[in-house]
């Protein structure tokens, strides 16, 4: 077959562009930290230190903002006197696909948490204490992931570049990883709550935000495939990993594939969670994600192309042996831990 024949993707992944915005002062960049310490710091002593079980705590609008304009103004005046740089201009702001996809997840995973909190009686700042540790986690763990697990020696050498995220490299086991270290951290800070129970609730979420982020990476013609001529294989003419005669070859969208099995993986667990009217067994959900999920990364992982240079001779990539470890224990969790029962 000619490319011709073939879905060529070539879009652009920047989804607008602002030009550069100039601003009518300088603003300290240690002063923008300084504000957020002082807004944490307030924060607590607005909120009362007991309250009834299950009250939200109500803080008077004017306090509030109050305290969100002070913080700032104090910050920037703090650091008048303190050295500090400063930002004169904003700009160009070229928001990504990704960057929004990415952020969309979030959004509606926090929409699903939030219906399975109040199904569940648990309290709104519950729900956004997890949000934050999930989304910090997330970020954190992917990113050391990439690191660590696919390009250690590039990193090593430039440590400089670990915090470069905005230049790609953001792996789903580390992710993983960090998310279960979050769930840890969380049920430690929360009432009455189990790891297997909010583990069975995350990862329904997780599931569904793979979707959006896998849709990103085909935006970024990232996490390319194998080459194949299949009639659905797609030919990624700006994928920045490849040289100019490797773009045109017609290769499998292991991107879409992923966020396919993201959506299915997603009805599966949704299904089973409304099946048990929102009180599945602990550790079910949990269970299956991480057997559904890892069995068919590891099978996909057939179709893509290596993404740890270092792994180029193994007969499994860095991917599989990622895996096979998260597979064992949804199988254990299922088998040994979980205690089905009737609808």
């Amino acid at each position: 077959m000619q490319q011709s024949e073939y879905f060529v993707w070539s879009a652009d992944p920047i989804a607008f562009s602002i030009g550069t915005l100039d601003l009518p002062f300088p603003i300290a960049v240690w002063g923008i930290v300084a504000a957020f310490v002082f807004i944490y710091a307030g924060y607590q002593k607005l909120v009362p230190d007991q309250l009834p079980a299950g009250k939200e705590p109500e803080i008077p609008p004017l306090k509030f903002w109050g305290l969100i304009i002070g913080s700032f103004v104090l910050g920037q005046l703090l650091f008048l006197v303190l050295p500090s740089p400063t930002i004169s201009e904003i700009g160009p702001i070229e928001p990504r696909w990704y960057g929004l996809l990415f952020a969309s997840a979030f959004v509606v995973g926090y929409v699903l948490m939030r219906k399975m909190y109040t199904f569940a009686d648990r309290t709104q700042e519950e729900l956004d204490r997890l949000l934050t540790y999930v989304m910090v986690a997330t970020i954190i763990g992917a990113r050391l992931g990439h690191v660590l697990f696919y390009d250690p020696g590039f990193y090593f050498r430039y440590p400089s570049q670990i915090l470069a995220i905005w230049n790609g490299g953001l792996a789903s086991h580390g992710a993983a990883i960090g998310i279960l270290l979050a769930m840890y951290l969380y049920i430690q800070k929360v009432r009455d709550m189990s790891f297997l129970w909010i583990a069975d609730r995350v990862v329904i979420v997780v599931a569904i935000g793979g979707a959006f982020i896998r849709v990103g990476n085909f935006v970024n013609s990232e996490i390319i495939g194998k080459p194949a001529d299949l009639p659905w294989a797609v030919v990624f003419e700006n994928a920045p990993s490849l040289s100019a005669s490797a773009q045109m070859l017609p290769r499998h969208p292991t991107m879409l594939y992923e966020a396919l099995l993201c959506v299915a993986i997603f009805i599966i667990l949704w299904t089973l969670y409304r099946k048990y009217r929102t009180r599945p067994p602990e550790g079910a959900i949990f269970g299956l994600f991480l057997v559904l999920l890892f069995s068919g990364r590891f099978l996909l992982e057939f179709t893509k192309i290596n993404q740890a240079a270092f792994a180029n001779e193994w007969s499994i990539n860095m991917g599989q042996w990622l895996s096979v470890p998260l597979i064992l224990v949804g199988v254990w969790l299922l088998y040994r831990k979980v205690t089905w029962r009737n609808h």
